[in-house]
């Protein structure tokens, strides 16, 4: 169904049309006259011009969507039409030089015959001339020995004019006495001496010869007509085909108008005085031959030749249509030339059907090779179906070596890559939601917002640099006013020092809230010197930040592979002396702000946590005042780089020391935003981590 508005106006206006068509059927049949014809006829018009403009958009958009279609219109515009084209006009050449020699006959055979009649009268004048010399009359005898009867001419009729008198021998050979015989031949108005001609008067077209010689001081005027019949046309038209003649319609000299009569084939003059038939069709009598081959078709040609109007001496034209065929030109043109013509011929024979049989097999490569564009095309085009079905298994099969085989390889190659791909995306998206499965975990193992005992404020923050960290920082409470405190960095990044964290996270807090029995050679060092572990009543080990280390050195040397260590700091905050006692095994030294802009480093320790088997870690204390701040960081805080160098330990402690009265967590992020901008637009390299307390 019609989907365009101009669709649906062209449907509407067939509609009406058809309505129409009926009902002057209808009125027909009730013999009533509808009066619809012009409006049936416009509306069919213009129904056809735009069912033209529907097919023009219904052959550009559905056969000319396929590229195979495409091409083979292309192929045909480019070599076939061409040589359609070449074969038309060589079909036209033949043609118009067919008609055109054909006419040239004709028109010389015709001209032949007027000379040989001009030759007749002249030879017919010359002994008339001479027997009027020798003092004796025109008589009949005169002119019959005269050759007045030439065979050549059987219906010639002469006419002689000498001092006014009029002498006609007609066919009968009759004397005609010049007293008040009629004029069947006249002078023309102007001089016609020694002239030959196709003449036009009343009865009808005639070929004409004049010719004039001096008898004494008079003029001897000898005048040979010959009817322009179907029988002399014949004569004519002998090895040519049929021929016509047809005088037209013009106005003469003297004013007379020649205008068509109602009469079919049929011409008259009005003149002020008579109305004359001046000529009708005349045919030759024998028919066309029939064709020597399929080929040899008929050729109308028309012509003109001129002719005299005899009465008014002016010029006339005449039509003359030629009806011939080529093989009758041929055997004309060439019945002179003898053999050679047919081995011409034979050749252009052989060398059309030569050419014939290059553009044939032209027309079968050009069509191949259209194929094999096509092919391809329409195998990439189902292999995009397959794809745009999320099916990216599909291969196209590769048959061929050349520039679109090429192409179909590569679309191989990028399905699979494409499939590939979807598999690494899918183990991707897993790897992800572990991740964030993880990165959920890790969250709750870190503490949340302010951690505060009585006489303490925490606040640690960290921020990854992938999903996960390997920055590590707890808070262990151990009694009301006491608590473990513990910051590390895990060797490398992602999932195993996420991993490593973990396992050292649930070590701590194992061993920082359960009692650890008392194990032989167990020691500790205190300011510089080993001790051994002091235990409480029941013979277990009290928490100490040395031991702690040295447990988990031996637990992580063991577990983990060699390149795998952390760096660690513990420490063991007692509210009631508000004494911090530390063990920093290889850790950037946490920092404690005095209230009165003094630093001390809290470096005291030993090497990092599951490097080096059998060290013994040593532990030292620190006293807190109010107003006191414990910073403690990563290296991600310090190391980042941008044109300035590092970001430094002394811009981060400029950065608590401006805003040490506010509150810890915006004191951490101000430290954090500024290391932030520090880096910038570049990746951040490292996990970010910083733990800051204060005394009460």
């Amino acid at each position: 169904m019609p989907t365009s508005r101009l669709a649906k106006f062209t449907l509407y206006l067939l509609g009406v049309e058809v309505f129409l068509i009926l009902y002057r059927w209808v009125m027909h049949l009730l013999k009533r006259s509808s009066g619809l014809e012009d409006w049936i006829t416009f509306l069919a018009w213009v129904v056809a011009f735009l069912g033209l403009i529907l097919a023009i958009r219904w052959f550009r958009t559905r056969i000319m969507w396929a590229l195979r279609n495409r091409l083979i219109v292309t192929y045909i515009f480019i070599g076939v039409i061409p040589v359609v084209l070449l074969v038309a006009i060589g079909m036209l050449i033949i043609y118009l030089f067919v008609g055109q020699f054909a006419t040239y006959v004709a028109t010389s055979d015709l001209q032949t015959e007027i000379r040989r009649l001009d030759a007749v009268n002249e030879r017919l004048a010359s002994e008339i001339a001479t027997a009027l010399r020798h003092g004796k009359p025109i008589t009949e005898d005169i002119l019959k020995n005269a050759s007045a009867e030439e065979e050549a001419f059987p219906n010639r009729s002469v006419t002689a004019w000498y001092k006014g008198h009029m002498y006609m021998l007609g066919s009968d050979a009759d004397l005609i006495d010049p007293g008040n015989a009629p004029r069947p031949v006249t002078m023309p108005q102007k001089s016609a001496a020694d002239q030959s001609m196709l003449a036009l008067d009343s009865s009808g077209p005639s070929l004409r010869a004049v010719r004039e010689l001096p008898v004494g001081k008079d003029t001897l005027t000898v005048i040979s007509s010959v009817p322009l019949d179907s029988r002399l046309m014949s004569k004519v038209a002998e090895g040519i085909g049929v021929l016509s003649l047809r005088p037209f319609t013009r106005k003469t000299d003297t004013g007379a108008e020649v205008t068509p009569y109602k009469r079919r084939n049929q011409l008259t003059i009005k003149s002020s005085n008579e109305e004359i038939d001046l000529a009708r069709e005349i045919i030759s009598s024998a028919p066309l031959p029939p064709p020597v081959n399929r080929f040899d078709t008929e050729v109308t040609f028309p012509s003109t030749i001129p002719a005299v109007q005899w009465d008014t001496g002016s010029e006339a034209t005449v039509l003359m249509v030629v009806r011939s065929r080529a093989s009758l030109m041929y055997g004309r043109l060439f019945h002179t030339v003898g053999r050679f013509v047919n081995l011409v011929l034979t050749a252009l024979a052989a060398v059309a059907i030569f050419f014939g049989i290059i553009e044939l097999i032209a027309l079968i490569i050009g069509v191949r090779l259209t194929r094999t564009v096509t092919d391809s095309v329409y195998k990439l085009y189902q292999a995009t179906q397959h794809v745009n079905r999320a099916d990216f298994s599909h291969r196209i099969a590769v048959t061929r070596n050349d520039q679109l085989a090429a192409l179909e390889t590569s679309f191989n190659s990028m399905t699979e890559n494409i499939q590939r791909l979807l598999v690494e995306q899918q183990e991707k998206q897993r790897l992800e939601n572990e991740l964030t499965i993880a990165q959920e975990v890790q969250a709750q193992l870190f503490p949340k917002g302010v951690f505060d005992i009585q006489s303490l404020e925490l606040y640690g923050y960290c921020a990854p640099a992938r999903s996960v960290s390997g920055d590590y920082y707890d808070f262990v409470p151990l009694g009301p006013d006491n608590l473990a405190l513990a910051v590390g960095d895990i060797s490398g990044k992602g999932i195993s020092a996420a991993l490593l964290m973990a396992t050292i996270h649930s070590a701590v807090r194992a061993y920082s809230l359960e009692r650890v029995p008392m194990m032989a050679s167990a020691g500790v060092g205190h300011g510089g010197s080993f001790v051994l572990a002091k235990t409480d009543e029941l013979g277990y080990i009290e928490v100490s930040p040395a031991l702690l280390c040295t447990m988990l050195n031996r637990q992580v040397l063991r577990s983990t592979p060699i390149e795998k260590y952390a760096t660690l700091f513990l420490g063991v905050y007692d509210g009631t002396s508000q004494k911090l006692t530390y063990c920093n095994a290889g850790h950037l030294p946490p920092i404690v702000l005095a209230a009165d802009g003094s630093t001390r480093r809290l470096d005291i320790g030993g090497s990092v946590v599951g490097l080096i088997d059998g060290i013994m870690f040593t532990e030292a204390d620190v006293t807190l005042h109010p107003g006191d701040i414990f910073v403690a960081y990563s290296d991600g805080i310090t190391e980042p780089e941008n044109d300035f160098g590092e970001f430094g330990e002394e811009r981060l402690l400029q950065l608590v020391k401006e805003n040490q009265d506010l509150p810890l967590q915006r004191i951490a992020e101000v430290v954090v935003s500024a290391v932030k901008d520090w880096i910038g637009a570049q990746e951040q390299p490292d996990d970010i981590t910083i733990v800051l307390a204060r005394l009460r």
